[in-house]
């Protein structure tokens, strides 16, 4: 059996799709499918049902899948040990981040990764609300929660802080609240509850009751630029309220604590590229890990 076929295995299962799965490893789509078509063929089984819009594993493919990623992990660590992983930084690392942290913090700061290592291309994703890290849309994901299942490596990357906030433009006319119970009497800003994908995001629980939000909207940054606008009183990320001046601190005294974890899959702790990328991310918020508190 080739294991160049049980790669390109993987890379589709991982991706769902073949298309996606050829532009990551560089081939033809047809060639690839040929390739994958292949590997069913010596297997003697389907591995996955193909349709318009995507792949799908099926239950014996799902079988296969668990095992190749296995067998890629012993291969990879034999590689290690022999001196025969990867040890230039070069290569497409993927990294998912939530909005907020990926656009306020990390967008600006990658630049410079890229510039130590002009071999190393980074795409900065978004993290979706069907994000499966157990599928390896990305290499590298940012979560606020550590994920308790798969073959992963998690650690944390720092914590933060979220408080309320308006615009100076809003106090101006509405004024400050003085207690939680007066915010009642202000036009509150939140999430759209129904997309509200993991308990950790739901903020308002914790500061009062019932926040009825008259605006709603699914996006920290797009929550972050209404408040700026002065549509009302919103819960936002300390780092990236404070970079704007426009926006006042209100009740000081509520504060929310969540925290950002970095979690890869174990396969893929030996790749120098990795490393690299997990290794400046703790780099900078090291650096700057006051601005998140």
């Amino acid at each position: 059996m080739d294991w160049d076929d049980i790669r390109l295995f993987l890379a589709v299962a991982r991706s769902g799709q073949l298309l996606a799965a050829s532009r990551r490893l560089g081939i033809n789509h047809a060639t690839l499918g040929r390739r994958i078509t292949a590997l069913e063929t010596g297997l003697g089984t389907r591995l996955l049902v193909r349709r318009t819009n995507g792949c799908e594993l099926t239950p014996e493919g799902q079988v296969y899948f668990h095992a190749a990623e296995r067998m890629e992990a012993e291969m990879l660590g034999a590689q290690a040990a022999t001196g025969q992983i990867d040890t230039s930084v070069a290569g497409t690392v993927r990294l998912g981040a939530p909005d907020g942290f990926g656009v306020s913090f990390l967008a600006p700061r990658l630049g410079r990764l890229m510039q130590q290592h002009p071999q190393l291309k980074v795409q900065l994703v978004p993290v979706p609300r069907s994000f499966s890290l157990s599928q390896r849309e990305a290499d590298v994901a940012i979560t606020i929660e550590r994920p308790e299942q798969g073959r992963l490596i998690s650690s944390k990357l720092t914590d933060y802080s979220l408080g309320l906030y308006a615009s100076h433009a809003y106090v101006a006319s509405y004024g400050k609240p003085a207690e939680v119970e007066d915010l009642r009497r202000h036009s509150r800003i939140g999430y759209v509850e129904d997309l509200i994908f993991s308990p950790s995001l739901n903020f308002t629980g914790e500061v009062m009751r019932d926040w009825d939000a008259g605006f709603e909207i699914s996006s920290a940054i797009g929550q972050t630029e209404a408040v700026r606008s002065g549509a009302g009183i919103g819960i936002l990320h300390d780092y990236i309220a404070r970079q704007y001046p426009e926006l006042v601190r209100i009740l000081p005294g509520v504060v929310i604590r969540r925290a950002y974890w970095t979690t890869y899959h174990e396969s893929s702790r030996d790749l120098m590229r990795i490393k690299t990328l997990v290794a400046y991310l703790n780099e900078i918020v090291n650096r700057e890990r006051g601005t998140f508190l």
